[in-house]
């Protein structure tokens, strides 16, 4: 009686592994490792997009530190820092108190829980011309809801270079302090039940109970939206390009606007190429520090 197993035939679990996933990785390759490694050589060359026949010459890091030396570039930087500090303060604040409230269940929980994130769910670029016709000085709402309360209506909300900044801080806590919400809400869903049991036990306050029980178990969810609203807010650009353009002046010009201007409007393709190096730079390193401060919480 011959007991040896049938030949197989066909492809093997391998080949059919290699057949699925060669695609994405084909695309992987193709729109995001070469265009960095070729923005990176350019970063090192004079090349300007709008002067393709001009003979490019290899500069070294002549651009890194004509960027680095340029007191526009740090005035976007600093506009940016300011964005980046201000908006992830009250999306945090907003979302962290909107999940406390969602997280207790009451009669219309689902309805307001989805309405709460109709703002992320639109495109930023709509979020920023709505936002923009709503604070127009001549036939805005804002300046007649100001008016309502006894306030004055003859300043524009965007055209106040002391007002500008805040606007766009304003706009994007609307859209997004949501999507802070439902990450805080998945976090205080995770904690388990007996944590609050015991700390009843032990006649704990509500402060307490807070301050001992919910913060830390919270806290990875908040490093995590800290991080996740850090490296979309430093290269926040259809929002901002929508509402102010960077104006007036130069005042809401982020280093992402700044980045535009000099690769599309300036055509300084080497220049922008290396601000575009650093920014990437800058941001990989505030998600390191942010990851390690994630992995120290975690080990508590």
């Amino acid at each position: 009686m011959n007991t040896s197993l049938p030949a197989r035939h066909g492809l093997s679990d391998r080949t059919l592994a290699w057949i699925f996933v060669l695609p994405t990785v084909v695309l992987l390759l193709a729109f995001n490792i070469f265009p960095l490694f070729w923005t990176i050589y350019l970063s090192f060359t004079n090349y300007r997009a709008n002067r393709p026949n001009l003979e490019v010459d290899w500069v070294g890091l002549e651009n890194y530190s004509r960027v680095l030396n340029d007191p526009d570039v740090w005035e976007s930087m600093r506009a940016t820092a300011h964005f980046l500090c201000w908006s992830i303060t009250l999306q945090v604040l907003i979302g962290f108190g909107l999940a406390l409230l969602l997280n207790r269940r009451f009669r219309t929980h689902s309805f307001w829980s989805t309405a709460i994130l109709l703002p992320m769910m639109l495109a930023p670029a709509v979020v920023g011309t709505f936002w923009k016709y709503f604070f127009e000085p001549q036939y805005g709402i804002f300046n007649y809801l100001v008016g309502l309360v006894g306030g004055p209506t003859s300043f524009t909300m965007l055209g106040d270079g002391s007002l500008s900044p805040w606007a766009i801080i304003l706009v994007d806590t609307w859209m997004w302090a949501p999507y802070v919400m439902l990450l805080l809400l998945a976090g205080l869903r995770s904690i388990p039940p007996y944590l609050y049991e015991a700390a009843e036990i032990d006649r704990a306050t509500e402060w307490t109970k807070f301050w001992r029980v919910t913060l830390p178990m919270v806290m990875p969810f908040i490093v995590l939206a800290v991080l996740f609203r850090a490296i979309e807010n430093f290269k926040m650009f259809d929002l901002v390009d929508q509402l102010t353009n960077g104006g007036p002046g130069s005042i809401t010009e982020l280093a992402s606007i700044r980045l535009k201007r000099e690769a599309f409007e300036k055509w300084r393709t080497g220049y922008s190429s290396a601000l575009a190096i650093i920014l990437f730079v800058s941001i990989y390193g505030m998600s390191m520090v942010a990851v390690r401060f994630l992995d120290r919480v975690k080990q508590r």
